[in-house]
């Protein structure tokens, strides 16, 4: 999957936030450390170093939300790096009850909290959550 369709794919799964582009998504994909995992209408990249791993995104298009995709990527990207890393962690907005539920179920759970760490477009910046897990334990 190229940049430009990733970016396409976070532009849509993030409409009220700026999306990243096809640049700054090729640019981190070049990195050390930093792997991509992708099905049709969606991916996440992720960083694994020094026994973490963490989920830099996670986009799935509107049209194919609700599916599953987004619940056997991260599945994907747990069982890779399980021999790499002891945990793995992650922020997520606090107002994205569907992520978060999703997170829950992977056995991910609450640690931090980043106040105004999500800007949107016409509305007041919205606070992430911090999650983790260890590993392994899907």
């Amino acid at each position: 999957m190229t940049p430009e369709a990733l970016a396409g794919i976070h532009a849509a799964a993030f409409a009220h936030s700026r999306g990243w582009h096809a640049a700054e998504i090729a640019d981190l994909l070049a990195q050390p450390h930093t792997d991509l995992f992708h099905r049709t209408g969606g991916f996440a990249i992720t960083r694994t170093l020094a026994g973490e791993s963490e989920l830099l995104t996670l986009a799935v298009a509107p049209d194919h939300q609700r599916k599953g995709i987004a619940k056997s990527l991260l599945q994907r990207w747990l069982a890779q790096i399980a021999p790499q890393a002891d945990s793995a962690f992650l922020e997520v907005a606090a107002d994205n009850s569907p992520a978060l539920a999703l997170y829950s179920g992977l056995a991910f759970a609450p640690t931090g909290l980043r106040k105004g760490y999500y800007t949107r477009a016409d509305a007041a910046p919205i606070d992430a959550i911090v999650m983790a897990r260890d590993l392994p334990s899907l």
